[in-house]
């Protein structure tokens, strides 16, 4: 009987066409995790992971690095991989529980813009591939892998893109088997760094770990293939007590892109206040209020949420994209969050920080949540003069089910440039095509300027 990877293997060996919504939703996550690459390029985290490893950085190495210079593959992926989430504004996955992009993409570029005879359509496919790999090796441990703390972008994120690095390779059923199986032994990353410098990183060693799994598979590294489901593997060591494992694991003759979608953020901070931050909008909109006129606001949001969201007083910007307070209040007083609200000096407005003790958040109980594979987020809010309003909100603006428009899409990559200090409208247009290009490492050249740009940010960011 086949086992959990060779099962994975031998489905996404066998998808070699797909159809137009599939690649377009594919190129659309392709081009927002590029625009959150540029933008986290100049963030002190990535920089600091790149002066980690000034000595493997310079004009010799094969791949390149958003924060400037090329390196080997791996050191390029784990750089662009870290810029891709520091700013917590990268796309969401939710059968992985995964950043699944910012872990992806930056690995498949690591191989990319290292071979010039890799296409578009070649791309599309290796990234569909690590896709559908993450949401199967998520099938068999999710939602209670997550729930127990384990960050799924860094365990999850890794052994599923193992398979679309090895897709992207040219390597063989067997061959792309072995490299998830070496990249499970890869897989680490709590949830308790959430709020530092670390959590980004483990995007980017999760897109490190995809790329050096699948070269060490090439060169003929093999594990066990049972890996994820036998005794001390991956489920009986990371599942949680809820876990299913795979015997039901099925796929439709759709791609996961088309069923389930990704989430395209709106907003750059923690996902997990997203649903709430749109609710409360909508209650604005439908009953007009200043936070001046509120006594409280009330949240309910899932247990995984409030264990994520763990500043309520943020001390620093990383810290202020975990604090539902600060995120809310300043959607709520401005209509919109932006890259802007998130430094040093924003997240201290007195403006903002005198309605944050208004917010509260509670979570479901656990009985509540059980069975239920996703539980809307309520607000109620309780003006001065008595009146109270409530919604919930099941997605967030980004989701299949509640989609960005091609106005919200072009209008975040935009914030993602000014932020780089870049001009937006001729880097967007030349990532439009970048499903169809000939070569992948010839349509990014147009990013060269970044190297300039991302060592002249201020270190206030």
């Amino acid at each position: 009987m086949a086992t959990v990877l060779e099962k994975i293997s031998a489905h996404v060996v066998s998808k070699m066409d797909f159809s137009h919504l599939a690649t377009t939703r594919a190129k659309h996550a392709i081009i927002d995790t590029i625009g959150c690459m540029v933008a986290g390029a100049g963030d002190q985290t990535p920089l600091s992971v790149a002066a980690a490893f000034s000595n493997d950085i310079g004009t010799g190495g094969v791949s390149a690095m958003f924060t400037g210079g090329r390196a080997s593959p791996a050191i390029s992926a784990l750089i662009n991989g870290t810029a891709a989430h520091c700013l917590d504004f990268d796309d969401n996955f939710h059968p992985a529980r995964a950043h699944a992009s910012a872990v992806l993409v930056p690995a498949l570029l690591a191989i990319a813009t290292a071979d010039r005879s890799i296409s578009g359509p070649r791309f599309i496919r290796a990234y569909l591939a690590g896709l559908e790999a993450q949401a199967a090796v998520g099938f068999g441990v999710n939602p209670s892998h997550y729930n127990r703390g384990w960050h799924g972008t860094s365990t999850v994120g890794c052994i599923g893109s193992a398979a679309g690095v090895a897709i992207l390779l040219g390597l063989g059923e067997a061959q792309i088997a072995q490299a998830m199986s070496i990249a499970t032994s890869f897989a680490a990353g709590p949830k308790g760094q959430f709020g530092t410098a670390v959590k980004p990183l483990h995007a980017g060693m999760a897109a490190r770990n995809a790329v050096e799994a699948a070269y060490l598979a090439q060169a003929g590294i093999t594990g066990r293939l049972d890996i994820l489901e036998r005794p001390q593997g991956f489920l009986d060591l990371f599942g949680g007590t809820d876990s299913t494992g795979w015997d039901a694991l099925s796929w439709d003759e759709s791609h996961i892109i088309e069923i389930r979608g990704l989430v395209t953020k709106l907003h750059p901070c923690c996902a997990s206040t997203h649903r709430v931050i749109d609710a409360a909008l909508d209650l604005k909109t439908d009953h007009p209020f200043s936070l001046d006129q509120v006594q409280r606001i009330e949240t309910k949001v899932g247990r995984s949420a409030v264990d994520n969201l763990t500043y309520s007083e943020p001390a620093d910007e990383m810290q202020a994209r975990f604090s539902m307070q600060y995120c809310l209040a300043t959607a709520l007083l401005q209509g919109r969050l932006s890259l802007s609200d998130f430094t040093r000096d924003a997240i201290s407005r007195p403006e903002i920080r005198r309605h944050m003790p208004k917010i509260s958040m509670t979570a479901y109980s656990e009985e509540e949540e059980r069975g239920v594979e996703r539980i809307a987020h309520q607000v109620t809010v309780t003006l001065l003069d008595g009146r109270i309003f409530r919604t919930e909100r099941l997605h967030a603006k980004g989701a299949i089910a509640a989609p960005l428009t091609e106005a919200d899409r072009h209008s975040k990559f935009s914030d993602c440039m000014r932020w780089a200090g870049l001009e937006e409208e001729r880097l967007y247009s030349a990532l439009a095509d970048i499903g169809e290009v000939d070569s992948v490492k010839e349509a990014l050249c147009i990013f060269d300027p970044i190297r300039v740009i991302a060592r002249s940010q201020p270190a206030t960011r």
